[in-house]
């Protein structure tokens, strides 16, 4: 089994670039500079499934520039991904299964990434790449987990896992938002689909003289599921339900954007030196699953085998072939790596393995493998939960259902009283792979305060550990009682200030205030807890937020609070501001 062997700042050091001297946002040096290779646009869209284009048999979508683009590709129709967003965005950056880089949720502080990962922006910057983020991060908002803090020279992007939650822009809707460009907050007119593209376009056009990586994360169709009438309309005009016309609405305005991309690089006579790959980032929610069993979330394939499109026309990828052997998110990096010459992270142990035998028309060399996923979504993993073991032939599920995928390609029928050995084999597989992954399970991801790099800084309670987090814009304003503790690290010791408040600074309203359609709470005191430090202090009348000072010591802790009313009842202050001050 691979075992984690080496940090990301390892990896600085050995292509002579340390932590804080990464290109951000200038010219890469003469080092940096190398002969041309190809650039690379990697675009993934959030809960789009297999079903959910034109080219895999759906007669109702409509995707005509997907569905082109699919006919100039080499499509891998068993390529596998996580059944939710931040495990599969974890593993697409490294090239590790998930859970092993410290993300199994998309909440609770278990979607962040750990510091200590290299990302495929690391190794692109390193290679002399001009690196770029469009869209959807959702591996952590805060430093040293930001697209900006591991490779990336240029970001834009939502906060949270998708647009209007928690940790996004206060109010934002899809429409004429605020955006976070470089780490500041920024108004854009239209749409977040067309913003996305729009920007990534005009980086294109900005560095078409130099190589470069763009990672074009859109988070739509992801809910709540807003877009204009006329990309809905048509489908209800149809007949479909209105939650899936909108959903469907917004796959069509990808796939009108995907055709202005398409349509640029061909200006920009960019076409013929671009590897352009389309994926998704797990099964459907609202709409198809192209026949597989289970949508988004399932441990059945519906929930995680997605379509991968690697087009290529100066590289010698062949247009218009299917390659069926089973492969993952995983791959991609490693696949990345040797079709572009970048240097391997040293000591990194990827899980996945290059593609470039299958993508060169050798399929023959290709050995069987066994490959994982699980959908963990709470605080602690728990062995066999909704998990699945997978060979070319093979999946077992939850360690129970055996599936013959040749046979059954549904996943209807149990076969494992037919097959014992494959069973035994399969869970020896799992059991070994549980044992390695499991390692690091106890280790916090902690979001660090009062480093140079980003004060002042804000917490927000999507990230708390515990059962139930407040995570959305909806939860604060009902006001839910919920509560949990963020895992911090304190960067320096001194003088902090906490400014704990229940609106984030952009609404700027009283604690107990009905706003936004929300509803007004009582709260009389305020508490604060971090290390040994344990206080309180009453929160007068029309306060907008109460603050604390409090000497610290630098190291790892947890940082909890509450507004409490005069009955007992409490909830935790859903933003916390933190300034270092000394």
């Amino acid at each position: 089994m691979k075992r984690f062997s080496a940090t990301r700042r390892d990896f600085l050091k050995t292509v002579s670039l340390g932590a804080a001297s990464l290109p951000m946002r200038g010219t890469p040096s003469a080092a940096q500079e190398s002969a041309r290779r190809p650039n690379v646009i990697l675009v993934i869209t959030d809960d789009q499934g297999y079903g959910d284009l034109g080219c895999h048999g759906n007669e109702v979508i409509d995707t005509p520039n997907l569905d082109r683009l699919h006919s100039q590709s080499l499509r891998l129709t068993n390529f596998h991904v996580d059944p939710t967003c931040s495990p599969t965005r974890s593993s697409l950056m490294t090239g590790r299964y998930s859970s092993r880089t410290g993300v199994w949720h998309t909440i609770m502080g278990r979607s962040i990434l750990r510091r200590d990962e290299v990302t495929v922006a690391d190794v692109f910057a390193a290679g002399g790449y001009r690196t770029s983020i469009f869209g959807k991060w959702h591996l952590g908002d805060n430093y040293p987990c930001r697209p900006q803090d591991r490779g990336f020279h240029e970001v834009l992007i939502h906060g949270g896992g998708g647009v209007g939650q928690g940790p996004d822009y206060w109010g934002n809707d899809y429409f004429d938002d605020t955006y976070f460009h470089n780490g500041t907050p920024t108004p854009f007119k239209g749409y977040c689909t067309d913003v996305w593209f729009e920007n990534a376009m005009r980086f294109i056009e900005a560095n078409r003289q130099r190589p470069f990586f763009v990672y074009l994360t859109t988070n739509a169709p992801h809910g709540p599921f807003n877009v204009a009438e006329k990309y809905s309309k048509p489908y209800r005009d149809k007949g479909v339900e209105e939650r899936r016309a909108n959903f469907w609405g917004m796959i069509t305005n990808i796939d009108e954007n995907m055709g202005r991309l398409m349509q640029r690089l061909r200006e920009l006579d960019l076409e013929r030196d671009t590897i352009l790959i389309f994926m998704t980032d797990n099964g459907s929610s609202a709409g198809e699953s192209g026949g597989w069993r289970g949508k988004k979330g399932s441990e059945y394939d519906g929930g995680h085998r997605v379509p991968f499109f690697i087009r290529w026309p100066g590289g010698g990828i062949e247009a218009g072939t299917d390659a069926g052997r089973l492969t993952a998110h995983i791959d991609v990096l490693p696949t990345l790596i040797e079709l572009c010459g970048l240097p391997k992270p040293e000591g990194v142990a990827f899980d996945g393995t290059s593609l470039v035998p299958l993508l060169s028309g050798r399929a023959a060399d290709w050995p069987d493998r066994t490959l994982f996923v699980h959908s963990q979504r709470i605080e602690h993993p728990e062995m066999w939960r909704k998990c699945a073991v997978m060979t070319d032939r093979w999946r077992l599920v939850n360690g129970e259902m055996l599936n013959d995928m040749q046979a059954d390609p549904g996943q209807t029928k149990n076969v494992g009283d037919m097959h014992p050995e494959v069973v035994q084999k399969l869970r020896k597989a799992y059991e070994d792979w549980w044992a390695d992954l499991s390692r690091r399970f106890d280790e916090y991801c902690e979001i660090v305060i009062g480093s140079d790099e980003a004060n002042p800084c804000r917490l927000m309670s999507h990230d708390w550990h515990g059962s139930k987090p407040a995570w959305s814009q909806g939860s604060v304003r009902s006001g839910a009682k919920s509560n949990g503790f963020w895992a911090v690290e304190v960067a320096h010791g001194g003088m902090y200030e906490f400014s704990l408040r229940r609106w984030p600074i952009e609404v700027d309203a009283p604690i107990t205030a009905a706003i936004a359609n929300g509803k007004a709470i009582s709260a009389a005191t305020a508490r604060l807890t971090i290390a040994d430090v344990d206080m309180t202090q009453p929160i007068p009348e029309g306060a907008h937020e109460v603050s604390f000072r409090v000497q610290l010591k630098a190291g790892k802790t947890r940082l909890q609070t509450w507004f409490t009313d005069d009955e007992g009842a409490s909830r935790g202050a859903y933003y916390v501001y933190v300034k270092r001050i000394s």
